[in-house]
């Protein structure tokens, strides 16, 4: 037993209250060294030997190195004093917050009095609490200035051809709010029932993320009244809407930036910004804060009471009086956290309901412990999807392992509302990202649509748009029906028919049944109280024949292309190359 391996953090995604009621405790230990774990946990005013309870921890996920247990406690009084029981052959080893004791030892009894791993109690208004509509949620990402061109009246002055023109950093093609209320109702027969829009606020460029005025929709775009309009259609609809907050920085052209530009120290606006010295200029690079080194983009102090008092007034405008159903946080890691923390009260206390997003792609339990964010955009789940089915550039166990540690990074609520993503205006396509396959392509879809949190799908991916890094991954939606690929288009709409239909795809549970070391093939199970999904996908350009040992009963397979055999109560199936079925117990 290598007790340097175990490790346990209280107050944490080691523990943490999932509800009112309950706690979930978890414990690491070294990858296949135990064979029990145990949480003995009591009242914190009742410390006696024979009042612990003991339960069995259930192995919940691995890595590469370690094993993750975990417990479900739903303690009466809502506090718990706890320690661990760990048994490996002969050896019973308890561990509490002092440290490790023998159980046989004469000194075990002591462990259970002093020194205990506690959760305090168990306060309703510390529990993290994301809005329960976002895990039903299929996201549609939309770039408002390319999806469609419904009102030709606020064009910009020139734009390039809908259909045949490149995306550029600064040509525009003349989308707009009025075109995607125009195809409303394509988004419903996809299947989407959330839309993430990209800025709309007025601002020079066609990305929008250089501001010009938060509290206005961008002319080009249309008007506050149409954004308004916008939104309760797409209400009518039963449509979510997520806009994007961009508060780390504002544009070049913002009104107080420019005041600063033109009055330097004299301006009432100079504490607004991060400003090294005066007069300010970009050249040869700004002498002030910016995001990247983008000078068009100066970073907004955020910690300063005028510049809080406006943005938080921006959040609440368009969530109370606009109707949007929540914010995405461009740049979010770089924006202090007393400020999220107020930003958090003012969107909640306008809807409760809004679901607030952080734009971070790495690490991010900092943000989400129930005062911040309610989710991250996944670009850690995104990474190993990618790696293991369109680039094949890991294993099985390589992607169980790195999902499985993303999975353990954050308490279970907000793994129920991550957002994942395959690309976006950020990343190449992910027909490019494929490289042209399509099989991989729908691997990589199909796993998204079958996995916890919650997907996103990039406006045309499901036409097969293709697209190399920005700019070229933002060109026009392809409305064009005789180059949208319509199969594809298919697949998608039966997938997210299956995801929306079925509960266990949503916020069931999730547990890989398969993924070898050196395997091109994954199994999974996806379960709630009332149906039991398995999942298996062939990421190898080979034909296979997977045994599913232990699998009992009848199945049968609601979409893929593989043959389920069942000789026996022995159930194989067999898979061309890269392509995959999905098996409902019946």
């Amino acid at each position: 037993m290598l007790l340097e391996a175990i490790y346990h953090r209280p107050k944490s995604n080691y523990a943490y209250a999932y509800d009112d009621k309950t706690l979930h405790i978890r414990v690491r230990t070294k990858r296949d060294d135990m064979h029990q774990v145990y949480l003995l946990h009591c009242d914190k005013y009742n410390l006696h030997e024979t009042s612990f309870l003991r339960v069995e921890m259930q192995k919940f996920a691995s890595d590469s190195l370690f094993d993750y247990y975990q417990a479900v406690v739903q303690p009466e009084c809502r506090r718990c004093a706890y320690l661990f029981e760990f048994i490996s052959g002969e050896q019973r080893v308890i561990m509490n917050e002092i440290g490790f004791v023998e159980k046989e030892s004469d000194d075990s009894s002591v462990l259970f009095a002093t020194g205990l791993f506690e959760f305090p109690f168990l306060n309703a208004i510390d529990v993290h609490k994301p809005p329960q509509w976002v895990k039903d949620a299929i996201f549609y990402q939309i770039f408002p200035e390319r999806f469609g061109n419904g009102d030709t009246s606020n064009d910009p002055e020139h734009i390039d051809c809908w259909e045949n023109g490149a995306p550029n950093r600064d040509n525009f093609f003349g989308g707009d709010l009025q075109g995607v209320i125009d195809n409303l109702d394509y988004l419903v027969e996809l299947g989407i029932n959330a839309i993430y829009f990209t800025p709309i606020f007025e601002a020079k460029t066609n990305h929008k993320y250089d501001t010009v005025d938060y509290m206005k929709v961008d002319p080009h775009f249309g008007d506050n009244e149409l954004a308004r309009t916008l939104v309760a259609k797409c209400h009518e609809k039963g449509i979510k809407v997520m806009l994007d907050a961009v508060f780390n920085h504002s544009g070049y052209y913002f009104g107080p930036f420019q005041d600063v530009v033109n009055n330097g120290e004299a301006s009432k606006y100079k504490d607004w910004f991060h400003i090294r010295d005066y007069p300010v200029t970009c050249d040869p690079k700004p002498n002030y804060d910016t995001f990247a080194f983008t000078g068009q983009m100066p970073k907004l102090n955020t910690a300063h009471p005028e510049v809080k008092a406006y943005l938080l007034e921006v959040a609440r405008y368009w969530i109370e009086e606009i109707g949007a159903d929540g914010w995405r946080l461009d740049v979010a890691n770089e924006v202090d956290h007393h400020f999220w923390r107020e930003f958090r009260q003012v969107v909640k206390k306008a809807n409760p309901d809004a679901y607030i997003l952080g734009e971070i792609w790495h690490n991010s339990l900092a943000w989400l412990e129930g005062d911040q964010f309610d989710a991250v955009m996944n670009y850690p789940a995104t990474n190993s999807i990618l790696e293991f089915f369109c680039k094949d550039a890991i294993d099985a166990e390589q992607f169980m392992s790195r999902l499985d540690a993303i999975f353990l990074a954050y308490p279970l609520q907000v793994n129920e509302v991550a957002f994942n993503l395959l690309d976006s205006h950020d990343t190449a396509r992910l027909l490019t990202i494929c490289q042209g396959n399509k099989k991989r392509m729908k691997l990589a879809a199909a796993f998204q649509l079958t996995y916890r949190g919650t997907p996103c799908i990039y406006y045309g991916d499901e036409f097969g748009m293709d697209g190399e890094n920005d700019p070229d991954c933002r060109k026009p939606m392809l409305w064009n029906q005789e180059r949208q690929d319509g199969e594809l288009f298919q697949f998608y709409k039966n997938m997210i028919r299956i995801r929306k239909e079925n509960r266990a795809f949503r916020d069931g549970s999730f547990t890989f049944l398969q993924a070898g070391r050196g395997e091109k093939h994954v199994v999974y199970e996806r379960a709630d109280d009332n149906n039991r999904f398995i999942v298996v996908m062939n990421n190898c350009i080979d034909t296979i024949d997977v045994q599913l040992p232990g699998i009992e009963g009848n199945w049968e397979v609601i979409t893929g292309n593989g043959t389920v055999i069942n000789v026996n109560g022995n159930i194989t199936v067999q898979l061309n190359d890269l392509e995959f079925v999905i098996m409902k117990s019946v």
